[in-house]
């Protein structure tokens, strides 16, 4: 029955004509919506819970600073009560990740409840969405600050680091949630005013604050990602310097240093998770060129001098999604059995490109994630959110 499914969608379904993206987000929303209906009607009964709600005495910062710990980082047995050192792939358990994770339940609830917004037109998934972006960008008992100064701390050593930013992520669809409920009219002008100055005040840091300026400098995804949260940012206060600097970034820098001839990312090959890696790269790079193409700037389009591009990258990665058992390199040292999932660059690429291969595969790929590893480096987890002309 999904196989037929799968085969009504791929025939309404026509090329990348802007004709077809009503037709794809009805046929995605009758995909996902049970599950999405569930969700939402569970979050309309949730209370908000911010960073305020939970401290850690290694924290260097206040109760509305977010605070975090580097997840590769373990007590040194042969040292126990010094610094912590690293085992690259394996993450602590025992490290302080509440605040990452409220962060994630909020992105997860918020895109839940603008996505039911979407498909019912119900205002009071809407009011609940703007009930808990206020309680983390607008009230001042629960606020986060706009900064993360303090995340990715290493006990012993440093409390925060720039590689931090990349915590950050999670609040992507919670900006482009507040984009569509403003574009629906679904949101008071007074509480969009206080959100957008949150964005604002958190972009002004991210790109002038030494660590923005080194994660910006990162070789690898996470170089990536801080232009991805700060393209999503900027074109939710519609800073156009900010979009154009990610897009130039994009062009000069990104594309060019990390992408192989081949389509692949050396630099996440050489990881110790090389096929998680490159799914969260793609992903990141696909996200970035949804959000910043337009008609007379497409990033689909575009090639790097030698010829690399990002369709490159998706004909590279996705015959191993297609199936995984191809891959040739080492396996992941952690979460190998719980990839791939339904990565937004399946449907990203199918959109731009028209591949109905790739449309298929992510109509049958797992959706809702259960496992925390995965939901983190899933930043995009309500696809109608990016679908929708509405």
């Amino acid at each position: 029955m999904k196989n037929l499914f799968i085969l009504f969608i791929i025939s309404f379904l026509f090329s990348k004509s802007t004709k077809a993206q009503p037709i794809l987000f009805k046929k995605a929303g009758q995909l996902l919506s049970k599950e999405i209906l569930i969700k939402a009607n569970e979050d309309l009964k949730t209370k908000p819970i911010t960073v305020t709600s939970y401290q850690s005495e290694r924290s260097a910062g206040g109760v509305h600073d977010f605070f975090s710990e580097a997840d590769y980082w373990w007590p040194d047995a042969l040292n126990p009560s010094g610094p912590y050192i690293q085992k690259d792939g394996q993450t602590n358990p025992a490290n302080f990740s509440e605040h990452r994770l409220a962060m994630i339940r909020f992105s997860q609830m918020v895109g839940n409840l603008t996505s039911a917004y979407l498909l019912t037109k119900d205002n009071n998934y809407a009011v609940k969405a703007i009930q808990h972006c206020k309680a983390w960008f607008v009230d001042t008992a629960t606020k986060m600050n706009p900064s993360l100064l303090y995340a990715q701390a290493i006990k012993g050593k440093v409390t925060g680091r720039g590689v931090g930013i990349i915590d950050m992520i999670q609040m992507i669809e919670v900006a482009q949630s507040i984009m569509v409920l403003e574009k629906q009219h679904a949101i008071k002008a007074e509480d969009l005013i206080e959100i957008k100055k949150w964005f604002q005040q958190y972009l002004q840091w991210v790109t002038t604050h030494p660590y923005g300026i080194d994660e910006r400098e990162a070789k690898n995804n996470h170089g990536t990602c801080w232009t991805m949260q700060v393209a999503v940012f900027a074109k939710l206060v519609n800073d156009k310097t900010l979009l154009n600097y990610c897009d130039n970034r994009f062009k000069t820098l990104l594309l060019p240093s990390q992408m192989d001839l081949n389509g692949s990312f050396p630099l996440e090959l050489k990881r110790t998770k090389p096929y998680g890696y490159s799914l969260f790269n793609l992903d990141a790079m696909y996200t970035l060129a949804h959000v910043l193409s337009t008609k007379e700037n497409n990033l689909w389009e575009f090639k790097t001098a030698n010829g690399v591009s990002l369709k490159k990258g998706i004909e590279f990665l996705y015959p191993f999604v297609a199936n995984k058992n191809s891959w040739t390199l080492p396996k992941d040292i952690m979460y190998w059995e719980n990839w791939p999932v339904a990565h937004p660059f399946l449907l990203f690429g199918y959109t731009a490109y028209g591949n109905q291969d790739w449309l298929a595969t992510w109509s049958n790929l797992e959706h809702f994630p259960t496992t925390a590893e995965v939901i983190r480096n899933l930043p995009i987890r309500n696809p109608l959110l990016w679908i929708t002309n509405n």
